[in-house]
């Protein structure tokens, strides 16, 4: 529901780094011909597409040769983070996920957006046939839905949360890519109403079976059995789990200044 130049968020953001970091070079990626189309993308343009024209954007910038921080908001910490597990060059270096939902939302309260019209008809859909080709192939909420009652079907019809989740089997490229990371920087906002269940910030989630009981990442089998280097990088240090006070993407810039410019210098 946002846009890569909003001056009231994406553009914002920007502008305060550079304005923090003289001489730095920020990329604020996006998806489309025009801002419009860029908004709309983040509802109906299927992630994987998005992912491989942000790899040939990252590729085709001769600032990001040596190599680049990312930082996401929302949805953007996992498409990020498929970034790093599927197009290492030019490398990643830093990944920083403000409120990414690493393990998918099981339910959509808040939807994000001005359209409140838009926002009801895609819960309807979800709630209905989140798992149905059409819905996976159109719909980008749909494609990390992850239902902890349906989790046979979620692995099996998932066209991207549960490729990227290793839920499927083992692909050695994407934990070896992910492993490169210098630092991979999850926030999670302690009084997020939109995320649906707020763990999945710091790549927790239901237990599966249920949807009352939550569990943090270290008790998950993506950890215990290590399909995405997780539990290795989280020995070595190379995980950081962030708290900060709000609702979500509600931030004050002097925790902005203090806590996440460091990861970009």
């Amino acid at each position: 529901g946002d846009s890569c130049c909003n001056p009231q968020s994406m553009g914002y953001i920007k502008k305060i780094v550079e304005n923090k970091i003289p001489g730095i070079y920020v990329l604020s990626l996006r998806i489309g011909k025009n801002l419009i189309q860029d908004m709309e993308n983040s509802f109906f343009m299927n992630v994987n597409e998005q992912v491989r024209e942000v790899c040939s954007q990252l590729a085709q910038d001769p600032h990001l040769r040596g190599g680049y921080n990312a930082m996401g908001f929302s949805q953007g910490g996992q498409f990020l983070r498929a970034v790093a597990q599927r197009c290492p060059s030019p490398p990643m270096k830093n990944l920083i996920s403000i409120g990414g939902q690493h393990q998918g939302v099981y339910g959509f309260p808040r939807c994000p957006g001005e359209s409140s019209h838009l926002c009801d008809w895609i819960r309807k859909v979800l709630d209905r046939g989140a798992y149905t080709e059409a819905v996976q192939e159109h719909l980008v909420q749909a494609e990390y839905w992850h239902d902890p009652l349906k989790e046979e079907e979620y692995r099996k019809n998932s066209v991207f949360l549960a490729d990227i989740n290793q839920e499927r089997g083992i692909n050695q490229t994407y934990k070896k890519n992910l492993m490169a990371l210098k630092n991979f920087v999850m926030v999670k906002f302690l009084n997020d109403s939109m995320v649906d269940p707020p763990i999945s910030e710091w790549f927790g989630f239901y237990r599966s079976g249920q949807a009352q009981v939550t569990i943090p990442l270290q008790e998950t089998s993506l950890y215990k059995e290590d399909r995405l280097g997780l539990q290795e990088m989280d020995k070595a240090g190379k995980l950081v789990f962030l708290g900060v006070e709000g609702d979500h993407l509600r931030f004050t810039e002097e925790w902005f200044y203090t806590t996440i410019l460091p990861f970009l210098q």
